[in-house]
């Protein structure tokens, strides 16, 4: 499974709280949203308001890409979001 990450600037729903980015998964695009909650714990975001997601988004891109990656493996390439325990679970688990 070949996956990649077009550098797109993500897109911000402020009633679900996500920044969702594409993946490419074998040539096709497949949307993939990280939580707000997921940047507050995990890559510093300061709230859940536009500038802060981002911010910590572009900050930390190649770490949630590559969760996004293993997720994307994981569920042969259905519309992966990046939850705060996911992303606690992959971290712990790439560092073993």
């Amino acid at each position: 499974m070949q996956i990649s990450f077009p550098n797109e600037i993500p897109e911000y729903s402020a009633r679900e709280l996500t920044l969702a980015f594409p993946a490419l998964v074998d040539g096709e695009r497949v949307q993939c949203e990280i939580t707000a909650e997921a940047l507050e714990d995990h890559f510093g975001a300061a709230s859940p308001r536009l500038e802060d997601m981002v911010g910590a988004f572009d900050a930390h891109r190649a770490r949630i890409e590559a969760a996004a990656r293993r997720l994307l493996s994981e569920t042969r390439a259905q519309c992966a979001v990046l939850r705060s325990g996911y992303v606690r679970f992959y971290e712990a688990n790439a560092r073993a």
